[in-house]
């Protein structure tokens, strides 16, 4: 019901708890709002914003009119927006870094986020054997089903080479910079960083590992990622340097293992499992993709064979977390940028991922003893 006796404070306090779309985060704690005015049936409200065009202005304005309408005001809401001034922007760049450091890290010695004991956050790497198993795919609708069940997920494309991810979300401008800090672009509530957003789609990347190093360091230190309840890695495949770098860098990552039914693949996803194990990160469990087909009848058919995910987990000692089937539309939505959670999201492919998001979500964190760190 619409109260025409809402005061100035009360619509201030209300447009103030407003989340920003990309930082995610309220505007009065951002230092984004200015003021608010009431004049009778209208509402002025002045924005400050770390850059000259907003990604996601339009969503914005929507969220404050409706932050409105939800404290009772009934009229205009006129939003407007000026750019922050150097001082404001340094101050929004020491905002952002004092919320990933959690007080773990100083401006001249960066640490990774996700590190700290006060850090919240999971990480939980999605690897393969080998590519042609789905693995990018299997991360992005597994991060809108941990969305679908109330979690707020951010994603790392850590896979250099191939890089999707981004095309895969619909994902089409770049992080905004605020000083020296990048926020990753959002899509479908997922924050996103990949090297795809800094290089032309076919540009190949030709990189020794060192600097492929220092890039994963910088998307993981120099980003405002905030404490999302989950990051999820879309390692690339195989068990070379970037596997290495993720191990040194965030040495709490949990691993997922993504296989097909076949045999082959199978024995191949064993080894960057048992490579995983050799640096000391957890492996969680096994998902298998492409499990099946379901014609119009309602047959499966087992296009890939089967058992090779049951045979994986039994090996590794883990549990298989999840049969994914084998469904056009998540082929089609990563190449459109309209994931199969979000264009079929009553499929039974997205059924499965929200069984999967749902079945990570409870067994939680991974408790990582290691020798070398015990009390004699």
């Amino acid at each position: 019901m619409s109260r025409e006796d809402t005061s100035e404070i009360e619509l201030s306090g209300a447009i103030g708890s407003v989340l920003d779309p990309e930082i995610r985060l309220p505007l009065a704690d951002l230092g984004m709002l200015r003021w608010v005015k009431r004049r009778r049936s209208r509402l002025d409200v002045q924005l400050t914003i770390p850059a000259p065009e907003h990604p996601a202005q339009q969503e914005l304005d929507n969220r404050i009119r409706q932050a409105a309408h939800d404290a009772g005001f009934s009229g205009e809401v006129n939003v407007r927006t000026d750019v922050m001034d150097s001082s404001e922007r340094d101050a929004l760049r020491n905002r952002l870094k004092s919320s990933d450091d959690n007080g773990h890290g100083t401006p001249s010695a960066p640490s990774t986020p996700f590190n700290g004991r006060s850090s919240r956050t999971r990480v939980i790497g999605v690897s393969s054997g080998k590519g042609g198993v789905g693995k990018s795919s299997v991360t992005v609708n597994l991060a809108l089903g941990l969305t679908a069940i109330g979690k707020t997920v951010s994603v790392l494309d850590a896979d250099v080479y191939g890089f999707s991810v981004p095309k895969m979300l619909g994902i089409d401008h770049d992080p905004m910079v605020v000083v020296d800090v990048m926020v990753p672009p959002v899509a479908y509530g997922i924050a996103c960083l990949s090297m795809g957003l800094f290089v032309e789609d076919a540009q190949p990347l030709i990189w020794r590992g060192p600097m492929l190093h220092k890039a994963l360091q910088q998307f993981l230190t120099d980003a405002f990622w905030g404490e999302p309840d989950f990051l999820l890695i879309d390692m690339p495949p195989g068990t070379g340097d970037v596997a290495l770098t993720m191990a040194e860098q965030v040495p709490g990552t949990e691993i997922l293992v993504v296989t097909t039914p076949q045999a082959a693949a199978q024995r191949v996803a064993q080894r960057s499992a048992i490579a995983a194990k050799k640096m000391k990160l957890a492996v969680r469990g096994v998902i298998e993709n492409m499990s099946w087909f379901t014609g119009n009848d309602g047959t499966r058919y087992e296009i890939f064979g089967a058992g090779g995910g049951q045979q994986l987990a039994q090996s590794l000692g883990v549990d298989l977390l999840a049969q994914i089937p084998l469904v056009p539309a998540v082929r089609s939505g990563g190449d459109s940028g309209t994931p199969v959670m979000v264009s079929e999201p009553e499929s039974e492919a997205s059924r499965a991922f929200v069984q999967l998001a749902e079945e990570i979500a409870a067994m939680g964190p991974a408790r990582v003893y290691r020798k070398e760190l015990t009390i004699r």
